[in-house]
């Protein structure tokens, strides 16, 4: 889990970042600002479930940095369709973090007595 949490989030996080510093978007200030709390929820919530001492509460968190990652994605697609810009494989990449977190989310539930950190 923590090569998702910091390799993963990490690297579209900053491609994020990057991409709101595209000329149509840097004065698209709500915008920019709700995707960057988007993204950054991603690995957040990731961080803050690890900290919890069952796996229920991890979950949880789990399913909170999946809402985000779908609320990156429909923001991208914002991006796409208003601005015309290419975020496909940035998309590719928040749904390759979903896959990865559904995945996580399932294997914690069938060993609901084993903890991974």
């Amino acid at each position: 889990m923590k090569v998702l949490e910091s390799k993963e989030t990490l690297a579209l996080t900053k491609k994020v970042f990057e991409l709101l510093n595209h000329q149509y978007l840097k004065n698209e200030f709500e915008f920019s600002n709700q995707m960057k709390r988007a993204v950054l929820s991603i690995s957040n919530n990731i961080a803050e479930g690890s900290e919890y001492n069952n796996n229920a509460q991890f979950v949880r968190f789990l399913k909170y940095a999946k809402g985000s990652c779908a609320e990156v994605r429909n923001m991208l697609n914002i991006c796409g369709e208003i601005y015309n810009i290419n975020t496909e494989s940035l998309k590719e990449h928040c749904k390759e973090i979903s896959v990865q977190l559904s995945k996580f989310i399932d294997y914690l539930k069938v060993n609901d007595n084993k903890r991974i950190k």
